[in-house]
């Protein structure tokens, strides 16, 4: 093993996904982190999977002290979520680095009723947020990196080795992909243009996406990652921390609701629009050509 860590890349750039998709907090904080992380859990034969769990659970662990109106327990449950956050970028560079990437680590993201009902509106809201989200960032590591010949999933892709799955044989990997299976539909219905992209892409240049197309791609989606990053995890976590430091968790669930879903809608609208246009435009490139 002492041979294998030794071969491992020596540098942090290794492990991101593309340099424009990290937010500030990510490359400053959180990836240099996981970094360390990485290649320790990899020291450790730890795999990806395994991580992913344990952020998982310090995240629900965080959520349960965050129940209590209590400013110190509160700010346990913020020592837990920091740390879960980065377990979660731990998980990913260490797939990167050991070229372990799989489907799995994609998975691992008390009051009245009315209470009960909003915390549910939110969560709903912050699954949809971050499938969106992701989704936007893996398109444009497809189009814009050299990731178009990693492919991408797509639920009818997937729909297939569901089906090839037994619950008697492999339930554990079934409902995982049940799981990732869903995630994915949700992510197709909020954009359907984009998806139509994807498919057109891929059926007219076989991953070999060409120069003009990335260009194009890279200069109409660039300028929305830094709004696109309001709705991934790290925003998230600041408004939640000052809004227990002030006593109003409360809140939390509105501004889910109302601020970063208004944000996603502007931003769909936006990602959909451009995605019909270029869709257009490398049909009309291909017949040309």
């Amino acid at each position: 093993m002492p041979e294998q860590i030794e071969q491992l890349p020596s540098t942090i750039e290794a492990t991101y996904k593309a340099r424009e998709v990290e937010g500030v907090l990510d490359l400053y904080f959180y990836r240099p982190i996981g970094f360390q992380l990485a290649r320790l859990f990899a020291k450790l034969k730890m795999t990806p999977a395994a991580v992913t769990w344990f952020g998982g659970l310090l995240g629900v662990i965080a959520g349960h002290l965050y129940y209590y109106r209590d400013l110190r327990t509160n700010i346990i449950g913020m020592a837990f979520h920091v740390c879960a956050n980065a377990l979660d970028n731990a998980d990913g560079q260490l797939a990167r680095l050991t070229h372990r990437e799989n489907r799995d680590g994609y998975l691992v993201a008390g009051s009245s009723p009315a209470i009960c009902l909003l915390a549910l509106a939110a969560g709903i809201s912050h699954a949809l947020q971050g499938a969106a989200a992701d989704y936007y960032r893996s398109s444009y590591l497809y189009f814009v990196t050299d990731r178009a010949g990693m492919g991408l999933d797509s639920s009818s892709a997937l729909r297939s080795s569901y089906r090839e799955l037994s619950w008697r044989t492999k339930p554990w990997n079934k409902l995982l992909l049940a799981l990732y299976l869903n995630f994915t539909r949700q992510q197709e219905i909020l954009s359907p243009h984009l998806k139509k992209l994807r498919n057109t892409a891929g059926q007219l240049f076989h991953c070999e996406i060409p120069n003009w197309l990335r260009t194009r791609y890279r200069n109409l989606a660039s300028p929305m990652f830094k709004w696109w990053s309001l709705l991934m995890t790290n925003t998230r976590m600041l408004v939640l921390f000052a809004l227990l430091f002030i006593g109003q968790p409360i809140w939390y669930f509105w501004f889910e609701l109302t601020l970063l879903n208004l944000l996603l809608v502007y931003l769909i609208v936006r990602q959909e629009n451009m995605a019909e246009s270029l869709e257009e435009a490398a049909v009309t490139w291909q017949t040309s050509a």
